[in-house]
């Protein structure tokens, strides 16, 4: 797979980056499109992960403080689930968390049903739920 990134929100790589996200979250979740698009849009390093050239995964970068990176927006394209996408994007969030943002610590707000997935890549769950968009999420964390 090869990953493309962007903090241009007029790129072909962000488009491909909203597309998505709208078909994952927007149309498969039902959240409001005014919740999903929003004003971190262009303050976030946005990844895309392409397959042949086209565009299966993405997620966000938001550095929080001089440690900690934020991983947001993470989508897999239902086509590509259950095929080890999640876990390359993930490896690749965490290198550039590493290697470009300087951070020693990826958080993140994880839907409820995702909390396993995470856990295998080294996330612990901290804190009580909440809801985010009318979804269960849990805040994670994992030291890098």
């Amino acid at each position: 797979m090869d990953f493309k990134t962007t903090t241009d929100t007029l790129s072909e790589v962000y488009r491909d980056s909203i597309a998505i996200r709208a078909e994952v979250f927007i149309e498969e979740q039902h959240v409001d499109p005014s919740l999903e698009i929003d004003e971190l849009e262009d303050q976030t390093l946005h990844i895309v992960g392409y397959e042949n050239s086209t565009p299966i995964c993405t997620a966000r970068l938001l550095k929080k403080d001089d440690s900690s990176i934020k991983v947001q927006r993470v989508a897999v394209l239902s086509s590509s689930r259950k095929a080890g996408i999640g876990r390359q994007l993930m490896k690749h969030i965490e290198a550039i968390a590493k290697n470009q943002l300087d951070g020693s610590r990826l958080i993140l707000d994880s839907q409820d049903h995702a909390i396993p997935f995470y856990e295998k890549e080294g996330y612990s769950v901290e804190g009580n739920g909440f809801l985010d968009a009318g979804i269960p999420h849990h805040f994670m964390q994992k030291k890098i």
